[in-house]
């Protein structure tokens, strides 16, 4: 595949500054070729937490998948290779700041963090101000088919910019969550994934035919589980039905439920927010990924 950056050529984009909603835009717009028609005021705000990006590579790449210049927002340390990889999957609001603070986060754990805009063919999720109308126009006519290509396009991508795709995690929140666990069935390369309150069942349709709890014995490598006891959106029976299904079928997880967290804890932009799970769960995650051989 060819891998084509928006810069100077340069394998790794130098430092970029905080990235608000406009430049985001922006940034799709140049890198697809197209003019998005922004609506009302978007869903997401700006991250709360600010990592710096300082001794980091990071900014806005874009990944060739068969011909369609896919966006993604990348960091890693500056100036190093073979650098284990971690796939970043959003929620369903794409890649904005927060998504691309959590790739700065990782970078500064060593890691090679990719965050594709998975959704954009369908549209620009951050040009929504209403959920509901967001997920009926873009949200629910993603496949998951060209979502497990994509991801797979940015290994390829990795390969060629440093980093060591026999080192491979995954980890997504809410609708990335779900992503996670779909993943780490569907490519034998990942070595850990980390499913931040991912739905586990649902219908089956002709674009999601398959959910995590009946993928469970394709796993290809174990999952850490972070969900919320008051998300009313994943009942405490779906994650006991998918800890009976994993250990009926001999797979390796972990899942960690925080017994007052409601869905989106981690989101610290969001009034969802509780630090404390936010935080264990990220110390979980990095030490998940250490276990599972990563670093």
């Amino acid at each position: 595949m060819n891998h084509t950056l928006l810069t100077d050529g340069q394998a790794l984009l130098a430092p970029a500054t905080a990235w608000g909603q406009s430049s985001r835009r922006q940034w799709l717009q140049t890198a697809l070729g197209v003019g998005y028609a922004a609506s009302s005021f978007p869903v997401m705000a700006q991250t709360a937490i600010h990592t710096s990006g300082e001794g980091l590579a990071h900014g806005k790449v874009v990944i060739d998948v068969a011909g369609f210049k896919m966006p993604a927002y990348r960091s890693a340390p500056l100036g190093q290779s073979n650098l284990p990889v971690v796939l970043v999957v959003s929620e369903i609001f794409g890649v904005h700041e927060y998504i691309a603070d959590i790739t700065r986060r990782l970078a500064h754990q060593g890691f090679l963090a990719i965050a594709p805009e998975l959704m954009v063919r369908q549209g620009d999720a951050g040009s929504y101000g209403e959920i509901g109308k967001l997920i009926a126009e873009v949200v629910s006519k993603v496949p998951d088919a060209q979502v497990m290509n994509d991801l797979d396009a940015c290994l390829a991508w990795a390969a060629q910019h440093g980093g060591n795709i026999d080192q491979l995690g995954i980890t997504g929140f809410c609708w990335g969550g779900r992503i996670t666990w779909l993943y780490a069935a569907h490519q034998p390369k990942v070595k850990a994934g980390v499913a931040w309150y991912g739905r586990l069942v649902g219908p089956a349709s002709a674009l999601t035919p398959k959910h995590p709890l009946d993928l469970v014995a394709q796993l290809n490598a174990p999952v850490l589980g972070l969900y919320g006891g008051a998300d009313s959106g994943i009942p405490v029976d779906n994650i006991d039905n998918m800890k009976a299904a994993l250990t009926q079928a001999g797979k390796t997880a972990a899942f960690e439920v925080y017994p007052e967290a409601p869905h989106a804890f981690h989101a610290d932009y969001r009034p969802s927010y509780r630090e404390a799970a936010a935080k264990d769960g990220w110390a979980r995650m990095l030490a998940w990924f250490r276990q599972q051989g990563m670093v």
